[in-house]
C-alpha cells in the first residue's frame, strides 16, 4: 500500500526508516533492514548490459543525481558495483510557505546495481560517464591466452 496516497507524508516516512536504522543492532541469523533496503534499491535500479568483442557496457539509470554523488567500484576483485542516492527535495521556500506534496512519482532513494565479471576484462582500462541521467561504465576486454583442448587419456584394466 503506497502510503502518500492516503495522505502520509513520505518526509516522516523517510525520517521514521532513518531512526530505525540509528538503532539497528545486528541480529543472528535474521535479515537486516540495510540488506532488504539494498535488495529493494538493486531490483527498482534499471540497467542494460551489452557486450561488444572488445569490451562490455553497462548502462545504468540514474535520474535525478549529481554525477559527483556516483560511486562506482570493485569489490571482492570481480564484482562491478554502481551506486548513488537522491534524497527527497527540502526547500526553505517549500517549508516557509507551508507547502504540502500531493503526489511523488519521481523515485529518490538509493541507487544501486551489482554486476559480476568475467575474468577476461582488464581492471585498469575501467571508464564511467554520466550524462542526461544515464550512467555508463565501460569495461574493456583482455584475451587471455587460449588454453589447448585437454588430452585425453584412455585408462585399461589389468598390466
Amino acid at each position: 500500500m503506497d502510503l502518500t496516497n492516503i495522505g502520509f507524508d513520505p518526509s516522516m516516512l523517510m525520517a521514521l526508516q532513518d531512526m530505525l536504522d540509528m538503532y539497528e543492532e545486528p541480529v543472528p541469523h535474521a535479515t537486516s533492514r540495510t540488506y532488504v533496503r539494498d535488495g529493494k534499491a538493486m531490483a527498482a535500479t534499471q540497467a542494460d548490459v551489452k557486450e561488444y568483442p572488445n569490451a562490455y557496457v553497462f548502462l545504468v539509470d540514474m535520474p535525478g543525481l549529481k554525477a559527483y554523488k556516483i560511486k562506482v567500484h570493485i569489490e571482492d576483485e570481480n564484482v562491478l558495483v554502481v551506486y548513488g542516492e537522491r534524497k527527497q527535495d527540502k526547500d526553505e521556500k517549500d517549508k516557509k510557505e507551508m507547502v504540502k506534496y500531493l503526489k511523488i512519482e519521481r523515485r529518490f532513494g538509493k541507487f544501486l546495481k551489482r554486476f559480476v565479471l568475467a575474468k577476461n576484462v582488464d581492471m585498469d582500462t575501467i571508464s564511467a560517464i554520466y550524462q542526461d541521467g544515464v550512467l555508463t561504465v565501460t569495461v574493456e576486454k583482455k584475451y587471455l591466452p587460449e588454453t589447448k583442448p585437454c588430452k585425453r587419456i584412455e585408462v585399461r584394466v589389468g598390466k
